[in-house]
């Protein structure tokens, strides 16, 4: 493997799928998101990789297949968007709940309607509480890293919960930029061989699956998924660590960008963060001690972490490319949560932006940062950046 390639998002994120080799691949193609597997359908047919490829009807048909390959002690994975992951909805909750360690790239995609192909974050949001962790990625190096930290978390015995891998549609996806592959060998070492719990096809250990499960049990089987969150919550440093060891690329549950003294600070997801480094520079030049705060973890959500990196700051601005209606944004609404009890609280204030790909440009994250510097923030106030008149 080249020491760098320059490729789209979506060929990194198969290139990483190609090394860890899965047994099986259920897809249904979508846009943005059909570039993956359709790279990973040319691995297949080269056959660089042992994978069974199923080709389905639907992404619900794909999310099943998934399921069943899983629950019979296949490593599987599987990608998708949007309305697909809406269309998959209702066995993404069953996936967590069976313990099914999937793995599955979201190129985040706006969710119709009315119908939109390009990049906001409601697909993610729409699932944030099925009991998959959420990792999120602002470019291609860091889509191809946590699709090998998906595998390697996932599949810990302790805790056996499928994984999310977002990154943003078209901006990453298929936009070409240089990442950094690791050797097929040091992958393969790193990500193990999937040895399955439970798996149904061991006969001498017959396991049950897809059960009636009403309220004499259905309650304690949920605070087993909590528990599993928890333990993945401890698990995560350890595989970062692990990671940056054979990679010399360090993650953590936060990407803190200037935040050691900063005053002023700007919390994102995913590919805007590139975009917000560029102004928080442009700040520094200017006397401002600005800083970034971008969620690598999603789901554990990292409270702990976040009160500590906020606590006592002057104020901070949250950006979410997805809105709850009637209710706060969803990334807002956790990190002011985070910040209940802590000692010296900043003030806040929440922006939605780039909703169904709208540019986000650096003019938009520089009104949000002055808002902060001027003292313009108001606690229950939505704001809108790059809105038409």
């Amino acid at each position: 493997m080249p020491n760098k390639l320059a490729v789209t998002g979506a060929k990194a994120v198969a290139i990483a799928m190609k090394q860890i080799n899965p047994d099986v691949v259920a897809a249904y193609p979508i846009t943005p998101q059909t570039p993956i597997v359709q790279y990973y359908a040319d691995f297949v047919a080269d056959g660089l990789v042992d994978t069974v490829m199923v080709p389905v009807e639907s992404e619900h048909s794909a999310m099943s297949a998934v399921v069943g390959s899983a629950a019979a002690g296949a490593r599987t994975m599987t990608a998708t968007a949007a309305n697909g992951l809406a269309l998959m909805t209702e066995i993404v909750y069953i996936a967590a709940s069976y313990r099914l360690p999937v793995v599955m790239p979201i190129v985040n995609r706006a969710l119709s309607g009315p119908i939109n192909i390009h990049c906001d974050h409601s697909d993610a949001m729409l699932v944030r509480d099925s009991g998959w962790l959420q990792l999120f990625c602002e470019d291609h190096q860091e889509a191809y890293d946590m699709t090998l930290i998906a595998t390697k978390i996932s599949e810990k015995d302790d805790v056996l919960l499928p994984t999310m891998v977002n990154l943003d549609g078209f901006i990453t996806s298929h936009g070409v930029d240089i990442f950094e592959p690791l050797d097929d060998g040091i992958v393969k070492d790193f990500v193990g061989k999937w040895e399955p719990k439970y798996p149904l096809l061991n006969i001498e250990k017959p396991v049950t699956l897809g059960s009636l499960d009403l309220f004499d049990y259905y309650y304690e089987h949920h605070m087993q998924q909590e528990a599993a969150m928890k333990k993945a919550y401890e698990l995560l440093p350890e595989v970062f660590e692990e990671f940056e060891k054979i990679s010399g690329r360090k993650y953590d549950f936060l990407d803190l960008y200037k935040m050691e003294d900063a005053e002023y600070v700007m919390v994102v997801l995913n590919s805007t963060a590139s975009t917000a480094k560029y102004v928080v520079d442009e700040l520094r030049d200017k006397g401002i001690k600005a800083g970034l705060l971008k969620p690598w973890v999603f789901t554990p959500f990292p409270k702990k972490e976040i009160k500590e990196a906020l606590n006592g700051k002057k104020a901070v601005v949250v950006l979410d490319r997805a809105m709850s209606f009637g209710k706060e944004a969803p990334l807002y609404s956790l990190v002011k949560s985070a910040l209940y009890d802590a000692e010296q609280k900043p003030k806040m204030g929440s922006y939605i932006y780039g909703l169904g790909g709208r540019d986000v440009t650096t003019h938009q994250l520089h009104d949000a940062f002055e808002d902060a510097i001027n003292d313009k923030l108001e606690l229950n106030e939505q704001k809108y950046l790059g809105l038409r008149d």
